[in-house]
């Protein structure tokens, strides 16, 4: 315990996110705090900390665990939650007190276990959990307030007062609400210092409101669409646990177009009519457009949105909604998953297997993971949605941790989009171009038709590499091992690791060769442009995350695709997933072949899952539709089970070879990145890391190597790579490992459990 600068060791939890035991994975729950003379209670701080604090409670203050207070600490005061009882092993008189107690509500039990869980499991210090948890620190103080006026009961001489001005403003409050001076002035035809002098003499009463914004409520009552059976029974299972008011784990397992989210819909529904929130987790901001047109349709009013691109204010005025329980409804990114619900009674995440829900810097979590654990916590269920679910989530199907629910069809009866694959080493595009003859004669029939096109790559930009052809050198970034990637309508070189941005040059500056330079390799604009070129009149438009930077932005874009004013949607990734495109019955993968290539122990998996999902844009409606998949290895096991349209053999086939290797999900790894400005140092610090690495059977260390980006923002990169069987407890073999190691204070050394990520 500290009363200052002291820290302890976390405590580490062995159990899975998957099942976590709440009673063993963090401190037993504070309850309420008598208060009386003397006490200290626990603060934790919203710090990269590893220990809570000591503080005294002044004697007329009255403190609870749960709530957020002012604290002092050195020279400065900041805001902390009290965490429980003191545990007085701090000299009382060295212990300083808390200042004042915050207007919020104080943060819910559940919220403070999960925040020890999530730090516990993750190997990060609680006060950098809770920094999410605290993300708004504006809506922990008092909302702001304004005077409204109302009728007063008046005396004879202040009714003998009334002028013609003042007999209006008392006619626009008779049978009316109270109004604030402007407003009241406004429809009254006076000036405001009638209204004021009014209440100065009696005539007028003002009162003091709260200023809240309103948040339109979801009816859970509203009537949904007809369901096929097959989405009626799904829809009844998910309703029955939502009605059991207990924790439970389903996975909606269902083929593009098949309906999951109509059928997580009426969840959503029984979880409204009970009076529950629900959190739905989306895995892009430019899925949540149309998801959101959907869902007001469905319940007659919009949830409340959670990301990035909301304004200080708003993220204000939400936080303290959902802690008041005035939100019925938040869809939003990974983020959302710490707000503080005042009665969260369903969680959804949607495209579960997409691995943005994955966090690689600071706390590094899995939302779709820590979404099981806090749903758990609350005792509600949760309900994980994909037409191509993770090989973790199938596993915890077949082992019973999860139930799972099955739309085997399209709803409406539409087929999927027939997948056919273009063999590049026999039908190559033309020199300099990137579409091959079968794509090319594909969408002339298409557009010819009046139908649209799809064109995917998964790599933004005009060209992943510019080399000098005279001397071969090509265009780097100074603080990152990759290229440069260009931006041609922007005139620019971008490092998409790091952001460092510079103008496109004329001379070589290792050969000084003028004009030499070429792109390599096609991004969505050199794609645009052939595009353009092949069909002059085609109304085409990219969609990326650089063409589109707002969630307003990308909702106009599928407007106008849905409106039909685009013929060839160039994309990538953003237009793979959740969209619904009637008159999309063409989809062309122009490299099938990228996301295979670099080792990733996820590479199969991950790209069967984008391939399927984006060829499952095509012909969601009564037009038939096909894919066209162009790569140089047609016969790789990926290319067959999307032609041969077997998911269910792959995922098999896949499974086999990962339990062979001892790999997730039959085994358990964590990475450790050590990264620093000097390379010796950061050396050093992995020698020390190597020498100490557990010996324990079954357990195996890997490392340390560079990094495939050995140098990531001006930092030099080694890995380590640790590797246990499934039952093995990653967390104690962790802790045990790194507390004896000293750290110099230029070098970070990072932990991800169940890493994502192998750069």
């Amino acid at each position: 315990m500290a009363s200052g600068s002291d820290a302890h060791a976390t405590t580490i939890s062995s159990d899975s996110p998957s099942e976590p035991q709440a009673d063993e994975a963090v401190s037993a729950r504070p309850g309420p705090v008598e208060n009386t003379a003397l006490r200290t209670v626990k603060v934790l701080l919203p710090l990269p900390l590893a220990d809570v604090y000591d503080y005294r409670v002044p004697q007329e203050m009255n403190v609870t665990a749960g709530h957020f207070v002012v604290v002092p600490l050195g020279k400065r005061e900041t805001v902390g939650v009290v965490w429980g009882e003191g545990a007085g092993e701090v000299a009382r008189e060295k212990l300083r007190d808390i200042v004042e107690i915050l207007p919020a509500l104080p943060m819910a039990d559940a919220l403070r276990r999960f925040v020890d869980w999530v730090a516990a499991y993750t190997l990060s210090p609680p006060g950098a959990v809770l920094r999410m948890a605290m993300s708004v620190p504006s809506a922990l103080e008092a909302p702001r307030t304004e005077i409204i006026y109302r009728p007063a009961g008046t005396s004879g001489d202040a009714a003998l007062k009334l002028t013609s001005a003042r007999r209006r403003v008392l006619e626009a409050l008779r049978d009316g609400p109270a109004m604030a001076a402007a407003e009241l002035a406004h429809l009254a035809g006076v000036g405001t210092s009638v209204v004021k002098t009014m209440a100065a003499i009696g005539l007028l009463e003002p009162v003091e409101r709260t200023l809240r914004r309103a948040f339109p409520r979801p009816d859970g009552e509203r009537p949904g669409p007809s369901l096929s059976p097959e989405q009626a029974s799904a829809a009844e299972a998910l309703v029955a646990k939502v009605k059991a008011d207990i924790f439970s784990a389903t996975l909606l397992d269902g083929v593009p177009g098949a309906g999951k989210t109509e059928v997580y819909f009426e969840a959503v529904a029984a979880a409204l009519a009970a009076g529950r929130q629900v959190l739905v987790l989306l895995p892009e901001i430019a899925l949540t457009a149309q998801w959101l047109k959907r869902f007001e349709d469905r319940f007659g009013a919009p949830p409340a949105p959670w990301h990035s691109g909301l304004t200080g204010l708003e993220r204000r005025e939400t936080w303290r909604a959902i802690s008041e329980g005035r939100v019925g409804v938040v869809v939003g990114a990974r983020s959302a998953l710490f707000l503080p619900f005042a009665r969260l009674g369903l969680i959804v995440v949607d495209e579960e297997h997409d691995g943005s829900f994955k966090q690689d810097e600071g706390v590094t979590y899995n939302a779709r993971d820590m979404a099981v654990v806090r749903a758990r916590l609350v005792a509600a269920p949760v309900v994980l949605a994909s037409a191509t679910p993770s090989l973790e989530s199938v596993v915890n199907v077949a082992s019973g941790r999860y139930g799972a629910l099955h739309l085997p069809g399209r709803h409406g009866g539409q087929q999927l989009a027939r997948l056919t694959p273009v063999d590049l080493r026999r039908e190559p595009p033309a020199r300099g171009r990137w579409l091959s003859p079968p794509v090319v004669e594909a969408m002339k029939q298409t557009l010819a038709a009046g139908e649209q096109v799809l064109l995917f790559l998964n790599r933004r930009g005009y060209a992943p590499l510019t080399l000098c052809r005279a001397c071969g050198h090509g265009l780097e970034c100074p603080q990152c091992s990759a290229w440069l990637v260009e931006h041609r309508f922007r005139r620019t070189l971008v490092c998409h690791h790091c952001g460092y941005s510079e103008p496109p040059a004329h001379a070589c500056k290792y050969c000084g060769a003028v004009d030499q330079f070429v792109a390599c390799g096609p991004g969505v604009e050199r794609l645009a442009e052939e595009a353009l070129e092949l069909f002059p009149e085609a109304r085409l438009e990219q969609f990326t995350s650089d063409s589109l930077m707002s969630r307003d932005e990308a909702s106009a874009a599928v407007d106008r695709m849905i409106a039909g004013e685009i013929d060839i949607l160039i994309g990538t990734q953003m237009a793979a997933k959740g969209h619904h495109f009637p008159n999309l019955t063409l989809v062309a993968v122009v490299d099938a072949d990228l996301g295979l290539n670099g080792g990733d122990l996820r590479a199969a998996e991950r790209t069967f899952q984008l391939l399927y999902q984006v060829a499952g844009r095509a012909g969601r409606e009564d037009r038939p539709g096909r894919a066209l998949v162009q790569t140089h290895m047609p016969e790789h096991p990926v290319m067959q089970a999307l032609v041969s349209g077997d998911r269910d053999r792959f995922v098999a086939a896949e499974l086999a070879d990962r339990a062979a290797a001892g790999m997730p999900p039959y085994g358990r790894l964590a990475s450790l990145i050590v990264s620093g400005p000097d390379p010796a140092a950061v050396d050093g610090v992995c020698s020390a890391l190597a020498r100490r690495a557990p010996q324990q059977p079954g357990v195996t260390v890997l490392g340390p190597s560079t990094a495939p980006l050995a140098l990531l923002r001006g930092r030099h990169r080694r890995r380590f790579l640790m590797k246990a069987p499934r039952e093995t407890a990653l967390q104690p073999l962790l802790h045990g490992w790194l507390e004896r190691i000293g750290l110099p204070g230029s070098v970070r050394l990072q932990v991800d459990v169940d890493p994502y990520s192998f750069l």
